[in-house]
């Protein structure tokens, strides 16, 4: 069973939205249920608006795959504290960190759509 899904921002998403097949159907299908994605070809539509471009010439606009199983994000257990006492004196200053990381673990499980 894959659970692939596309990944695209909010721009090209309303570019998609406009798309009908030969029948005159919206290839695009909300999600009209609480929880439930919008579906695109049967499969959900993630969107993120920082990571994914618009579409534009040698865009890769949207990506497609199975991200649990080709992406890998790294949490290092527990935060670092630190203390410094002498830029604000007399108060103590905490400082607070958590290292969090993350790359592509299977490249043969996303795919990325070029656009000309």
């Amino acid at each position: 069973m894959c659970v692939c899904s596309l990944l695209m921002n909010s721009n090209t998403l309303s570019a998609v939205d406009k798309l009908k097949d030969g029948m005159g159907n919206y290839l695009l299908r909300p999600g009209l249920t609480s929880g439930m994605p919008d579906m695109l070809l049967g499969y959900p539509v993630a969107i993120d608006d920082v990571a994914m471009p618009d579409i534009a010439a040698n865009s890769f606009s949207i990506a497609f795959g199975n991200f649990k199983l080709g992406y890998l994000i790294v949490d290092r257990i527990g935060i670092k504290l630190l203390l410094d006492p002498f830029t604000a004196k007399p108060l103590v200053l905490y400082y607070a960190y958590r290292r969090v990381g993350g790359g592509v673990a299977n490249s043969e499980a996303i795919k990325l759509m070029k656009f000309a």
